[in-house]
């Protein structure tokens, strides 16, 4: 295709292609049948990770080969150089179809690390890594978070100590989603520990497979393991393996975040619609507060859906969302919790007895992983400081 479709027949084309290569969700979608897995963390063993990941990858390298992937990239890469909002375009049409659930690391991989590369890489990064990584033959994990820092990344005290031509990596990271297949980490590093915190750190691409770099899984209250810690013992990158300047990891670091919230403002909108229909199906009728819940919930799903206009409205223009993304951020985390909050209502002890029963048991891992969310991708104390300093324009230290 030449030129930029006009917005309604790009989607009818998606359409068209898509019923070429899945089938439509409408197919399976009988309530009470197919899988009722509410899962906010995806709960695997690692070889069902690695299964599913090799599931997820064959479908992005089709989208990939056949021009319906990286859609707002530069034909260099594989794209089509179509504006950013036709990649949402997209995943609405993708949604009637019974395509492979992606977990966490492909947008990470596609939306936050390609993006971070494009901007901050260099030349031969640029050629080497962007259209690999596009495809998913290559993947990649965030190692930013560390125990001690929290959600302070400035405070980061994995060191890298230069050696001519080679860093070496010596720390800690946890709550890595992904690393168990991952083929690149980007791991946040202090360099200088002499100048003030934000100036003193710098980022890398590291191997997974490297020499020195051991994951392990963290159990979750859930039973699962989707997230993991990562040990950096004496791990040597080359310098080529750095990304943007010695110093100036902070500012790569914010790209990436920036990236992440513009991802995050979805979050928990197929579990809101799976509650409102256990409401619709529930085998009495619904009390007066049950009735008020889930006309709340409904009434939400249809604004975070509008937050999500605003967001690509903002992309549309040449903005990168800032307030947008925030508020679809903290907006989305609130949704979560009150679906749990209906859920909890409607069934009641069927909730916490696993009696094999459909729809019911299986809600407990969206009660015990939708918190998660009000500190993933930035607390919601974190999204509340932005817009008090960028919206309202409150001064950054109190005044005294």
């Amino acid at each position: 295709m030449s030129g930029i479709p006009d917005p309604e027949e790009f989607r009818a084309r998606a359409r068209q292609w898509l019923g070429t290569v899945a089938r439509p969700r409408t197919a399976d979608g009988k309530w009470g049948s197919g899988s009722d897995s509410v899962a906010v963390f995806d709960n695997w063993t690692e070889e069902q990770e690695h299964a599913h990941t090799a599931r997820v990858q064959e479908w992005e390298r089709t989208r990939y080969d056949q021009g319906w992937s990286a859609l707002h990239w530069e034909e260099t890469y594989g794209g089509r150089g179509l504006p950013a909002y036709y990649e949402q375009l997209y995943r609405a049409e993708e949604a009637a179809f019974d395509v492979p659930h992606r977990p966490e690391i492909f947008p990470v991989t596609q939306a936050l690390v390609a993006p971070a590369i494009a901007i901050w890489g260099t030349g031969e990064q640029k050629r080497r890594l962007l259209r690999p990584i596009l495809r998913t033959d290559e993947l990649a994990c965030q190692l930013f978070s560390e125990t001690e820092a929290g959600s302070d990344l400035a405070a980061v005290r994995t060191r890298a100590v230069r050696e001519g031509d080679t860093w070496v990596l010596t720390g800690h990271k946890v709550w890595t989603s992904g690393a168990r297949v991952a083929t690149w980490g980007v791991a946040v590093c202090r360099t200088d520990p002499d100048v003030r915190k934000h100036a003193g750190i710098t980022v890398f691409l590291v191997r997974m497979d490297a020499p020195g770099v051991t994951v392990r899984p963290i159990r979750q209250m859930t039973g699962g393991t989707s997230f993991n810690e990562v040990y950096l013992d004496d791990v040597r990158v080359p310098d080529t393996d750095r990304l943007g300047p010695v110093g100036e990891g902070w500012r790569v670091t914010l790209s990436v975040l920036a990236a992440e919230r513009l991802d995050s403002g979805s979050l928990g909108l197929d579990n809101a619609d799976r509650a409102l229909d256990l409401a619709a199906h529930l085998p009495r009728p619904l009390t007066g507060g049950e009735q008020q819940r889930a006309a709340d919930l409904h009434i939400r799903t249809l604004i975070q859906r509008l937050i999500g206009l605003r967001v690509t409205a903002a992309l549309v223009a040449g903005r990168e969302p800032g307030a947008e993304a925030s508020v679809g951020k903290l907006y989305a985390t609130e949704t979560m919790r009150r679906t749990g909050d209906l859920v909890s209502e409607l069934l009641g002890p069927s909730l916490v007895a696993d009696t094999g029963e459909w729809g019911t048991y299986a809600w407990t891992e969206h009660l015990l992983g939708a918190p998660g969310y009000s500190i993933a991708g930035g607390t919601d104390e974190i999204q509340r400081t932005i817009l008090a300093e960028r919206v309202l324009g409150l001064p950054k230290e109190p005044v005294r």
